[in-house]
């Protein structure tokens, strides 16, 4: 564990002590086991005053029924150990804490409700935390007022709905029907796994007292186009929202083209709604309903001067990175918009009571660093060389792991800058940013213990140019027990995207170390369409879906057996999920060289995964127009239109309610694999969706990966 400088906290004390233990023990092989049932730490919510935090802490089990998520209390200073605060089987989620750190609000679903409602803790009076909510349609993302006497948050609401009265009776209506269909006049109509409902998502406003709800979008006329919905997130529609300064209003994320999706691209803007329920203005993007730049995350700097929020701008590209803007307040005027070196994607951002300075994250090959930037006019913020607008500069380096979760104190004396850190060899916990030398230091070990008994080498980092003149980064996994005398076969894993980055990072569903054992290195390729590199990197893949990300992977599969002596080149599989299984499939189209293949929820029907997934408009900007209209881009990396070619042995896995990648294409491989009579196997999984998320499950695809890279590799 990285810790910036001596600390004598409890938490170094434990760990240290955790270390020495480990130094006596014969460290071991990670098992399933050991994966699946390690501690998981959420990110930390810090307190106003930067005093306190708090953290959801999960303690897994392989039946669903005996897992336990509760939250715990952590001191910012490390002076005393974690406390737990909450008990119940069902977790919480969504903490808020009140303006003066002495409330703590939460979403969840306990004693008999139905859905989950919004619960508040008064931490100073101790004792339980009490029910906010009774609204039947659920409530969820609670934020404070700034003078704490009232909570906005969000509930999905038939759009018929007008009220809570109108609520309860359309639920009713719904319990009591006996057909169930599901009607639908426009695109999208599924969204991962789900089909989308009769719900949009609508904001309220409740005081602590008690006091009824008010759903502030009731009336308005935004929520009545048919192209009205809030940001789409993996399992809901939120819209991200954010008390204005004065208390009077909230501003929040909102869409009006939706309907669009099937021909367009589609965004969301920032809206300011007052508390009155008056119609909501369009704070950003332009009145034509034509895909527009997208708003998202707005935030106000601790002295309510300017507000933040990220934008991803709309060009002829598919991606483009997210940009920090800086608007100014009341005025809502754009007054700079910051950038990460190279054109690389704003992740996520916070201010701390250091009202002139933002900090964000952003991917750099392999790592997620932090970054910072000025807001003040013309002037530096309090760390020596940040600027106002412009390129944000590097906070300080790292050669390990990576940063998720912001957090910032806004009323702290000094600034509180907190975060959740984890590393292919230390799985996340919270840690405290030290700003001033650099680094950070842990607030919690919930996994040290565990994590310490584990033989998990560090990931080796390399580069190269590829054939047409792209550095291309890789990191290479070694075996638990490495012995450099010995030859290892390799596993190369194509990680899912394609506009995402390999990563430095304790991954529960590819788990790099779990799939290199003892017997196995594993090889991470960065390929050409990777975040982390630039935004001209990422785009570079735009008319190229598969050839050139692939040559990359085979290139740097024969740069590590030229570099690394103790890998056997002749002895080579490969294999991905998500777009890392459509990789696997264009391998199989493409390649003989390895012995084996694994394609999970990968597609291998360009044409018939653009006409039934839930995204598709990309799809086709992304290969320069529909199937009808481009014959020859669309059938070239096809991976079905060259099956006459294959010949790998290859594990296919699936989960029936994946709408990303339907089953369909699943399908269609399996029956053109074994009508060319290649040597294959089938897993389908009928209650996972994209990914497979059941501990039983889990342990099944791991200990069939394995079975299949032991047949082929020995």
């Amino acid at each position: 564990m990285y810790l910036s400088r001596p600390s004598w906290t409890w938490v170094a004390v434990a760990v240290t002590l955790l270390l020495a233990h480990a130094a006596n023990a014969e460290p071991r092989p990670m098992t399933h086991e050991d994966l699946w049932l390690m501690p998981r730490t959420g990110a930390p919510v810090v307190s106003p005053d930067g005093r306190l935090a708090v953290v959801s802490l999960t303690r897994p089990a392989y039946d669903s029924d005996e897992q336990r998520s509760n939250l715990w209390l952590l001191h910012v200073d490390g002076s005393e150990p974690p406390r737990q605060l909450t008990f119940t089987r069902r977790g919480e989620s969504d903490p808020a804490w009140s303006p003066d750190s002495r409330m703590l609000a939460f979403s969840a679903r306990r004693e008999d409700d139905e859905v989950r409602q919004i619960w508040l803790l008064d931490l100073r009076a101790g004792g339980e935390a009490r029910p906010l909510t009774r609204v039947v349609t659920g409530a969820r993302k609670p934020v404070f007022s700034p003078d704490g006497t009232r909570i906005a948050f969000v509930s999905d609401v038939h759009p018929d709905s007008r009220s809570e009265e109108d609520s309860r009776r359309i639920k009713a209506e719904e319990e009591d029907r006996k057909h169930n269909v599901l009607t639908y006049t426009g695109f999208p109509i599924r969204h991962w796994d789900r089909w989308l409902p009769e719900r949009q998502a609508r904001l309220f406003v409740q005081g602590i007292d008690g006091v009824d709800a008010i759903d502030l979008l009731a009336d308005s006329e935004l929520v009545r186009k048919p192209g009205y919905s809030g940001r789409f997130a993996l399992d809901s529609e939120e819209l991200d929202p954010v008390w204005a300064p004065d208390g009077e209003s909230l501003i929040f994320v909102a869409g009006r083209n939706r309907h669009r999706a099937a021909f367009d691209f589609t965004h969301t803007d920032l809206w300011q709604v007052r508390l009155d329920g008056s119609e909501p203005v369009r704070l950003t993007g332009e009145d034509d309903l034509a895909g527009g730049d997208n708003w998202s995350a707005p935030a106000f700097t601790p002295d309510g001067n300017h507000l933040l929020a990220l934008r991803r701008p709309r060009t002829d590209r598919v991606y483009n990175a997210n940009r920090l803007a800086v608007l100014r307040w009341p005025e809502a005027e754009l007054r700079a918009q910051i950038e990460l070196p190279d054109g690389r994607a704003v992740l996520e951002f916070a201010t701390t009571s250091d009202a002139g300075t933002v900090y964000m994250l952003g991917d750099d090959a392999g790592h997620v660093k932090l970054y910072q930037a000025g807001l003040d006019d013309g002037r530096a913020g309090t760390r020596a060389g940040t600027r106002a607008g412009g390129r944000a500069e590097l906070a300080f380096d790292m050669d390990r792991g990576i940063y998720t979760g912001l957090s910032g104190a806004r009323d702290s004396e000094q600034p509180v800058l907190l975060a959740s850190y984890q590393s292919a060899t230390q799985p996340a916990e919270a840690v405290s940013i030290d700003l001033a030398a650099g680094g950070h230091e842990a607030l919690t070990a919930f996994a040290a213990s565990k994590a310490a008994e584990l033989d998990l080498p560090p990931l080796e980092h390399f580069w190269f140019e590829n054939d047409r003149g792209q550095r291309i980064h890789s990191m290479l996994v070694k075996p638990a027990g490495f012995d450099p005398e010995r030859r290892y076969p390799l596993f190369v894993m194509m990680r899912g995207g394609p506009h995402l980055m390999s990563r430095d990072y304790f991954f529960l569903r590819w788990n790099y170390h779990l799939l290199a054992g003892s017997d196995r290195v594993v090889l991470l390729t960065n390929y050409v369409g990777s975040t982390g590199f630039g935004e001209r990197f990422a785009q570079a893949i735009q008319g190229d879906p598969l050839r050139g990300p692939a040559d990359d992977i085979n290139q740097a599969a024969d740069v590590a057996i030229e570099r690394f002596d103790f890998i056997d080149g002749s002895r080579q599989c490969a294999g991905g999920a998500s777009y890392g299984g459509h990789l696997a499939n264009w391998l199989q189209s493409s390649t003989d060289r390895y012995r084996c293949l694994i394609s999970h929820a990968g597609l291998v029907n360009l044409e018939s995964q653009w006409a039934t997934s839930d995204v598709a408009y990309s799809r086709e900007v992304n290969m320069g127009g529909p199937p009808w209209a481009m014959p020859e881009v669309w059938s070239e990396q096809n991976p079905i239109r060259h099956a006459e070619r294959w010949q790998t042995p290859v594990l296919v896995t699936i989960g029936v309610h994946d709408y990303r990648v339907p089953l369909n294409n699943v399908l269609e491989y399996w029956t053109a694999l074994q009508r060319q009579q290649v040597e294959s196997r089938l897993l389908v999984f009928p209650d996972e969706n994209h990914w497979i998320r059941a501990g039983h499950n889990s342990k099944v695809f791991y200990q069939e990966v394995e079975d299949w890279l032991q047949q082929w590799l020995e």
